[in-house]
């Protein structure tokens, strides 16, 4: 099945691989209207989040904020600085099969987990 917008969801991936940082859907779309005006909010949307889904960016679900959208696709663990907003990589290990340590009370049956941790950036913190 071929896949309409190619050209465009090929500009969003490589927008977010030379932007190398947690960023907003605006501040890819920022980044890519700077050269090419005529492309639409909803078109970087959609191939966000298509990309997402195949699995060539990740797309990082921050609660209490904006969805943010990174090259990394490998999982790790993230910060984000409660007064600035940013996100960064934490540098620890992967737990593996950490869902396996949760007591089921719900029913559920995992599919990975997500941790982002809370702190102050050192830039804020001067």
């Amino acid at each position: 099945m071929i896949k309409r917008n190619t050209i465009q969801c090929t500009l969003v991936l490589e927008t977010v691989n030379r932007l190398q940082y947690h960023a907003t859907a605006d501040e890819i779309y920022d980044a890519i209207i700077q050269k090419h005006p005529h492309i639409s909010k909803g078109t970087v949307y959609r191939n966000l989040n298509r990309l997402a889904l195949m699995g060539q960016i990740r797309k990082i679900e921050v609660p209490g904020g904006a969805d943010r959208f990174e090259h990394l696709c490998q999982e790790h663990y993230h910060i984000k600085c409660e007064k600035c907003g940013q996100i960064f990589d934490v540098d620890m290990e992967y737990i593996v099969g950490l869902e396996q340590s949760i007591r089921n009370t719900h029913g559920f049956h995992f599919t990975g987990h997500d941790i982002v941790f809370r702190g102050i950036c050192p830039d804020c913190q001067k």
